[in-house]
């Protein structure tokens, strides 16, 4: 894909972490031009002092996909300066693969290389973002602290020599249509004034977990600021609403909303009149009156320092989810001039036209539709916020949501295309895949096979009904591996046992109730089985299923409801315990091949019908479902069996508080987690079921 240009960094920086690299090359004329354009972990690229994309889409190390940028709009009589910022990570995360940082660059009219990396371009390391700051999450990378006390990046100072990469990425197309960037701004200001106080729930950082020597983080002592936890101690206190623009000193803050949760990146426009240091809180939801973080493990700040008299526009490196954006002087004093949203979404023209009569409905369609195009860009992300991250599971509901959406699946062959391309590295057992990809393992060993089991059934999926035209030969590899890995874990009844890992049902009680034999895992099991079969013609592996099946609903029906698991007891027997999930009822109705019309699931079906608000659990385990994955399970139920009332009243029950407070679905029916997650886009889905022929 690249004629001249070859892959640099700054020499014996690749493997550093957090460097920001500036990439700098003049143009005599971008007419008819296109650069094409890849690196690690993450691009900027600015023409002319304009924003033009962040990029690329990610891909396995050892890959790299390039994207191809027409330039021509571009152009400016009198030359024309590029500028590339590259910020090479280098660390472990769920969101990308841990990799030495590189940028390989070229600017073409038709064949004529004009620019190329290696070649033309100068380099310098960042004089504005300081390095040495905390892990923004534990899934991402790092926060963003500017410091713009430097007015010339390109100072003599900060240049550095360029060393052409050790190992040459394979070049993949990009696959994906490309982003849009329009605005989203303010809706609401309120301003106010803040002063110290510990508050008695202070946390030092907040992350998802303690990370690992080979995680990737500064020491404590290295980090000379801490935003997060000084933002903490300020008590706010309202004052007034006002709007943009204003001016704040010391001690005040202006708090903004934008209406509903935005994705992307923040602009903030301003002229300071003494020096100032400002802190830039955001949050997915609070009051609009007082500032809080969301109850989720990440650290939603950015802290800046400019100068007195300097006239600014700065734009968050990475894209950023918040509903709420608080600015607060530290220091000096600031004139806001304006602050927006660039957003970062899947293109909202490529979504088909819909007519949603109901209008409660209508309005859960739209944020459906919203959450879809937050976290369906390179690939499917669980969330745009705390991880970016591509799970299994989550991704089967939204390859459904992308293609009911768009009428295409360009977003999940780039998706599938990255498991595909996973290299083991000999975490994970032989024929695994990993939970979440393109990532790196939290520890050793870590990853669920029921996701497994959740790629193998989208796969089945995507090659019958969404993308028939796809060799289906390309999947065997990958599908068989974990077959044949689960294989290994069954039973002499033929059901699988004691399987390692994080096994995970759903976000409720019933993950805790996953050993030693898993009845809801077990009727997954059958339907990977029974797929895999029709997909390849393998008659072995269909008879195994109808085996499964038959097994696993005759040992864990009560004669009321399914049971969810069965024990070993001190003599090694496998003994039936009497935790019943509400989740554990809809795997079974939705893979046990079950006849319903038969009277022995009469009471099972009577308790559907009343979202088991009378099931007598006395002496029982029970537990309803948690939004993910219980209540999208049985969303898929009620459509299967043709419920249309019913579905309409729980879509309604379940997400119109969601929409009224963000615009956005949740990961949880609980304040908490997530208020934008990429999975609940199939609630567009049901919603299309419940309007059909109205």
């Amino acid at each position: 894909m690249f004629k001249q240009a070859l892959p640099v960094f700054a020499t014996g920086k690749e493997r550093e972490l957090n460097y920001t690299l500036l990439l700098r090359a003049k143009a005599e004329d971008l007419r008819s031009t296109k650069l094409y354009i890849t690196a690690a972990s993450f691009y900027r690229l600015s023409v002319n002092g304009k924003f033009v994309a962040f990029g690329p889409a990610r891909t396995e190390t050892g890959y790299a996909r390039v994207d191809e940028l027409a330039l021509g709009r571009y152009n400016r009589k009198g030359g024309n300066e590029i500028v590339i910022e590259v910020a090479g990570y280098a660390c472990r995360s769920l969101s990308t693969v841990q990799q030495d940082s590189f940028c390989v660059a070229e600017l073409r009219r038709g064949e004529e290389v004009l620019l190329a990396t290696g070649r033309d371009f100068e380099g310098y390391r960042s004089a504005n973002r300081v390095q040495y700051a905390e892990r923004y999450s534990g899934q991402r990378h790092f926060g963003e602290v500017w410091d713009l006390t430097e007015e010339n990046p390109f100072a003599d100072a900060y240049r550095v020599t360029l060393a052409q990469s050790k190992k040459t990425p394979e070049y993949l197309p990009r696959l994906v249509p490309y982003p849009t960037y329009a605005p989203a701004g303010v809706k609401r200001c309120s301003v106010g004034s803040f002063s110290y106080r510990h508050p008695k729930d202070f946390r030092m950082n907040r992350y998802s977990f303690v990370f690992e020597d080979d995680w990737g983080a500064y020491p404590e002592e290295q980090i000379l600021t801490h935003p997060y936890r000084w933002l903490q101690d300020q008590k706010m206190t309202h004052k007034r609403y006002g709007k943009l623009p204003l001016t704040l000193s010391a001690g005040e803050h202006v708090l903004l909303d934008l209406g509903t949760i935005e994705v992307g990146f923040f602009n903030l426009v301003a002229k300071t009149l003494e020096d100032c240091e400002l802190v830039l809180g955001f949050s997915e939801l609070c009051s609009p009156r007082k500032f809080s973080f969301t109850n989720m493990n990440v650290q939603n700040v950015i802290e800046y320092r400019i100068p007195a008299g300097r006239s600014v526009h700065t734009q968050s490196f990475e894209p950023y989810t918040a509903r709420f954006v608080v600015l607060m002087v530290k220091k000096g004093t600031v004139r806001l001039g304006d602050f927006f949203v660039r957003t970062f979404e899947h293109d909202r023209a490529r979504i088909l036209p819909a007519c949603v009569k109901d209008p409660v409905l209508r309005r859960i369609r739209a944020a459906a539709e919203a959450s879809f195009v937050h976290n369906a860009l390179d690939i499917y992300t669980d969330c745009p916020s705390r991880e970016r991250a591509g799970w299994l599971c989550d991704s089967f509901f939204t390859g459904r949501a992308e293609y009911f959406l768009t009428g295409k699946s360009d977003v999940e062959e780039a998706f599938l295309e990255n498991y595909r391309l996973y290299k083991p590295t000999g975490e994970l057992p032989e024929g695994a895949l990993p939970m979440c990809f393109p990532s790196d393992v939290k520890r050793s060993g870590q990853w669920i096979p029921q996701w497994n089991m959740w790629y193998v059934l989208e796969v089945c999926e995507y090659l019958t009904k969404r993308r028939p035209d796809v060799d289906r030969e390309i999947f065997r590899k990958s599908v068989y591996g974990i077959v044949e890995m689960l294989a290994r874990h069954e039973n002499a009844d033929g059901l699988l046992q004691n399987l390692p890992g994080w096994n995970f049902v759903e976000w409720s009680t019933a993950n805790e109730w996953v050993q030693d034999v898993n009845y809801p895992t077990n009727f997954l099991y059958a339907e990977l089985l029974r797929e895999v079969g029709k997909l390849y013609g393998d008659v072995a592996l269909v008879e195994k299923s109808d085996h499964v099946r038959r097994k696993t609903a005759e040992l864990s029906f009560d004669g009321e409801v399914f049971i969810d698991n069965a024990v070993l007891d001190e003599q090694g027997v496998l003994r039936n315990t009497r935790n019943s999930s509400e989740a554990g009822q809809y795997y079974a109705l939705l893979f046990g091949d079950l006849d319903i019309t038969d009277p022995r699931y009469a009471g099972l079906m009577a308790h559907v019908e009343n979202s088991f608000a009378d099931f007598d659990a006395t002496g029982r385990g029970f537990v309803p479902v948690n939004a993910f994955i219980g209540l999208y399970l049985r969303i898929w139920l009620l459509m299967k069996l043709g419920k249309k009332e019913l579905l309409a009243s729980d879509l309604k029950d379940f997400f119109s508080g969601m929409v009224a407070s963000t615009g956005t679905l949740w990961e949880y029916k609980q304040h908490k987690g997530s208020y934008d997650h990429g999975f609940a886009s199939f609630a567009a889905l049901a919603i299309d079921f419940v309007e059909a022929d109205k």
